[in-house]
């Protein structure tokens, strides 16, 4: 192919990419979540709309030039979430106060941010004074009682939840202080923001090597480096479930069989099975959600030593993670861990917009029995029928089936999912990830997240069921056409 050929095909791609950049940028640079929920929504359908061309531009791209292209688009996309402070959460601040709190030689989880004790370490960024200060909807109030020769000024905090103890796992929590230690006096959210950044490229990096040692398609590697969730929720929003991600997705990288299929023994095998296993434990020890990755690791497994392999190895890292905080720490490592559970109505089922499929046909009560059990399925057909070759085809099956049973109202929470969609290519459980800022953002503009849930939720599984159901009637025609007459 010749120079101006190849420069032609890439031209479309090229003009995707840009309008999907100016896209990010318009909508990372609006302050709509607490104004104007609506206007926002129709900015995250907008990048959703020239994600989806930019990609279908790509496949016309010569093949010598998709890498490059795909790097190029990751960067520019990936920058689009430094344009403002976090729009969308308060997490990062959290990770901030936690950074900051070892750093001054305090466990993390012994004192909830409004805790006098801590009142040293308290700066008018995450702490502001005055009513003006407090006035914004994104900051909670502090008591009297935990406030230090106050008098009549009221003080705030940007941090949610303040009155209780962190609840990230121990790995996050390096991951923190690492970057506060290595974060200039006064910088603030940026250092959060840019170590996002660098972790979401490092995911695109890993996904590139993967398909590329698999003989795969590099294009895939869009699916995560292009997607409008990487520069809101990983970057802008800072979410360390993007540390997650990159460990989860080199791990099933490392456990997946080599091509003739079967883990079959020997050292090297061996060797990668426990490398994988050590990383998606220290996965499962940034965020805990990472651990439904586990049975897609065991995808196809015959034999009791392969399971070992991988689960030792896993649970060994993520105790281990956990015991330096446990010997430092005066509380509970778990933090606020049951407290989060209960508050976002896992545990009670007619709370909030969880299970919003299942409420719809179920009565309340059957709707964690009933996940329980169909999760219970999904896992068994993985460990059972799935390809040992292909591990993320099996994680990304649970994962997003318990996404569509779930239905979580966190949008940064699919972040994970886009990045299993990179490695397998099934492109219709990206529905699934795009339900997500429906119910966080588009739910406060109907004042009714439970309805906007079933809602997007709904016509997600849908749409997954639909293109299975085409891919299974093609696979199903292609081998009636090749069985001999």
């Amino acid at each position: 192919m010749n120079p101006r050929t190849a420069l032609r095909l890439c031209a479309l791609p090229v003009l995707a990419l840009c309008a999907l950049v100016a896209a990010l940028v318009w909508t990372v640079r609006y302050d709509g979540n607490f104004t104007d929920p609506l206007g926002l929504s129709w900015r995250y359908a907008a990048c959703w709309a020239l994600f989806a061309v930019a990609l279908l531009a790509l496949r016309r791209v010569p093949g010598r030039l998709v890498v490059p292209l795909v790097l190029a688009g990751a960067f520019a996309v990936a920058a689009t979430g430094l344009v403002a402070e976090p729009r969308t959460s308060t997490d990062s601040y959290r990770y901030a106060w936690d950074g900051r709190v070892q750093a001054a030689g305090v466990s993390p989880y012994d004192h909830a941010p409004q805790d006098p004790a801590l009142v040293r370490l308290r700066d008018p960024w995450l702490f502001p004074a005055g009513a003006a200060a407090c006035a914004g909807p994104d900051r909670a109030r502090i008591p009297a009682a935990a406030l230090s020769n106050a008098g009549e000024t009221p003080y705030c905090t940007r941090i949610n939840r303040p009155s209780v103890h962190t609840i990230y796992p121990p790995v996050a929590e390096v991951y923190f202080l690492a970057v506060d230690r290595l974060s200039p006096e006064g910088a603030r959210h940026k250092p959060l923001q840019i170590g996002a950044g660098v972790l979401s490229l490092g995911v695109t990096g890993v996904l590139l090597l993967i398909l590329r040692r698999r003989g795969a398609d590099p294009r895939g590697a869009a699916y995560w480096a292009w997607c409008p969730a990487v520069p809101i929720e990983a970057v802008n929003n800072a979410h360390v479930d993007v540390l997650g991600v990159l460990l989860a997705v080199a791990g099933l990288g490392l456990v997946a069989a080599p091509g003739g299929g079967r883990r079959a023994g020997g050292g090297p095998v061996l060797g990668r099975q426990v490398g994988g296993g050590l990383l998606l434990g220290a996965a499962v020890a940034t965020k805990l959600m990472p651990a439904i990755v586990l049975p897609g690791a065991l995808s196809g497994v015959r034999r009791v030593r392969d399971a070992v392999a991988v689960l030792l190895p896993a649970a060994a890292f993520t105790a281990l993670a956990y015991l330096p905080y446990v010997l430092l720490s005066h509380g509970s490592v778990l933090g606020y861990l049951g407290g989060y559970v209960e508050e976002e109505g896992y545990e009670d089922p007619s709370a909030g917009s969880r299970y919003a499929l299942l409420r719809l046909v179920l009565p309340d009560g059957w709707a964690v029995p009933v996940l329980s059990a169909a999760m219970a399925g999904v896992c068994g057909y993985v460990l059972w029928r799935g390809d040992p070759r292909r591990p993320w085809s099996g994680a990304l099956l649970v994962t997003g089936w318990a996404f569509a049973l779930l239905t979580p109202g966190y949008s940064w929470y699919a972040l994970l999912l886009v990045g299993l969609v990179a490695l397998d290519g099934r492109w219709e459980w990206l529905g699934i990830a795009m339900a997500g800022p429906a119910v966080y953002v588009t739910g406060q503009a109907f004042g009714s997240r439970g309805a906007v849930s079933a809602a997007a939720y709904g016509a997600a599984v849908l749409l997954v069921l639909v293109v299975t159901a085409v891919r299974w009637r093609r696979r199903l025609g292609e081998g009636l056409r090749v069985r001999p007459q």
